[in-house]
């Protein structure tokens, strides 16, 4: 291969990678060793991986190379090299969740979505950084430092899946998994000009998926095109026994209706996506990717989610209560970080947790065991459920006229390193596209559509339940006819 090879080679799919090792043009210890050295020459200035597993990486390729030879092993992702989110559990590998806590924890199990990928072929080149605990929206909060956006270094790449979104977007890995609860596929995607889906709450199992708020977080592919979001979530979804929210329904075949035709489809813009606080350069973008729509075939008419503008609070008092109950097995007993020399039981439990927590963490604890304490709990959790009950009635309600519903996944582009540090509620409010979408449970993916001051753009599909296949033709035939999703950062597409 020349230099130039390479660098091309970093900005394919994952099914344009395993055909070419398909047809011999390139082996997996080949394509693994390019990725291997993309990451050593890259990352230190992106800060996307926590770990990388060379060796494990390496000799993963050469059985997978002769699995293929041989004919015993046929997915569509085997030997493409890929990147998980450092909130999966992998034996023998450290899982940090971006965590002091954790910074020590090596998992004796693997989850679920890992032991289908390694099934599959699919070869693990390391776990990549996120907001520790997967709580933020800017990847700022990791114990291991924030990740840089590749448009921009300057930049967040967004959270809490920053890390699994630069890793794609800058070409250090052909895909990665992320974990979705208010936003944290989707978001990062849009900063970062790659494609995400968040699937129904259920289709993909959540064991051995570190928990920050149990009835929310969903595992979610990150690719560069809605063909490989196919195919990876072909391979993790669908039910488990050892996960109590696994759905037991079938998993269709993603890939056989990528194709079909876009003509009757009928699209809903709510409008309340579309009111104060949305940049009027996203929002050109966003229209201009819905009158690609209409030329496709689809009709557009506007619809309302009354209750959407209440999904930030009533998201903030739900996850931070489940997360105060997750966490609380972090205790410097079990696993885990655990202070020195403790004068007593006490001791131990508050200073390992004041040592390993970091600061958002911290915030979020004391909101939800505050929500959920004796007197507050009807106020505030109770009252909390109850909205997020009329926010998926207002979903329910808008898939009785429509198909689907698209809209902005953020209300800016990439903001700067600490430009929104020092005030949480402005960062919560950046959020506020993506969190009714995940009240509901419903599933939705992003999709890069365009530039604003040369940063990305992503316009977000929604879909009724579990009807993910209806999103990726949706975004597969919109991808089909642009090039958006094949645009890479200039100083990430060398060697």
């Amino acid at each position: 291969m020349t230099v130039a090879t390479q660098g091309d080679l970093s900005t394919l799919t994952s099914k344009e990678l395993h055909q070419l090792i398909v047809n011999k043009d390139i082996s997996v210890m080949e394509l693994v060793e390019l990725f291997l050295n993309r990451i050593k020459q890259y990352d230190p200035q992106l800060n996307a991986y926590i770990t990388v597993v060379q060796d494990k990486a390496r000799a993963q390729a050469i059985e997978v190379d002769n699995k293929i030879r041989s004919g015993e092993l046929n997915h569509p992702l085997a030997g493409v090299p890929y990147a998980l989110k450092d909130l999966f559990c992998t034996k023998g590998i450290l899982t940090s969740c971006g965590s002091k806590m954790l910074s020590n924890f090596i998992s004796p199990y693997d989850a679920t979505v890992y032991d289908k990928l390694n099934q599959a072929g699919a070869v693990l080149l390391g776990k990549v950084n996120m907001d520790e605990f997967a709580m933020g929206s800017s990847n700022e909060n990791s114990y291991y430092g924030a990740v840089a956006n590749p448009w921009d270094l300057s930049r967040i790449p967004g959270g809490s899946s920053g890390g699994s979104a630069a890793a794609v977007a800058a070409g250090l890995a052909a895909y990665s998994l992320g974990s979705d609860t208010g936003g944290s596929v989707r978001q990062p995607a849009s900063y970062c000009g790659i494609s995400s889906i968040k699937p129904t709450y259920g289709r993909i199992s959540r064991y051995g998926m570190t928990a920050y708020a149990s009835s929310l977080d969903q595992c979610g592919p990150m690719a560069r095109s809605a063909e490989d979001m196919a195919l990876i979530l072909q391979t993790i979804s669908g039910f488990d026994v050892r996960d109590s929210t696994s759905a037991n329904v079938p998993v269709p075949d993603y890939s056989a209706t990528l194709n079909e035709p876009l003509t009757g489809l009928r699209i809903g813009i709510p409008k309340e996506f579309f009111a104060d606080g949305l940049d009027a350069d996203v929002a050109k973008v966003i229209n201009e990717a819905v009158e690609q729509f209409k030329r496709l075939g689809a009709t557009v008419k506007e619809v309302s989610l009354p209750n959407s503008h209440l999904s930030v609070a009533a998201y903030y008092v739900i996850a931070p209560a489940e997360a105060s109950a997750n966490l609380s097995r972090f205790d410097g007993v079990r696993f885990g970080h655990s202070c020195d020399a403790p004068t007593n039981l006490q001791d131990l439990y508050e200073r390992s947790r004041w040592e390993g927590f970091g600061d958002e963490v911290k915030r979020r604890i004391v909101i939800g065991t505050y929500a959920l304490s004796s007197g507050y709990y009807d106020a505030y959790y109770l009252k909390a459920q109850k909205i997020r009950r009329l926010i998926k009635n207002d979903f329910v309600a808008a898939f009785n006229d429509v198909d689907v519903l698209m809209g902005p996944v953020t209300p800016t582009t990439a903001f700067k390193i600490g430009e929104k540090s020092d005030d949480p509620i402005a960062m919560y409010l950046g959020d506020i596209y993506t969190l009714p979408i995940s009240l509901a449970g419903v599933p939705a993916v992003s999709i890069p559509v365009g530039f604003s001051d040369n940063l990305p753009v992503g316009l977000q599909i929604i879909g009724d339940y579990f009807n993910e296949a209806k999103l990726l033709n949706v975004a597969h035939s919109y991808q089909q006819v642009t090039d958006w999703h094949r645009q890479s950062p200039s100083q990430f597409t060398g060697a």
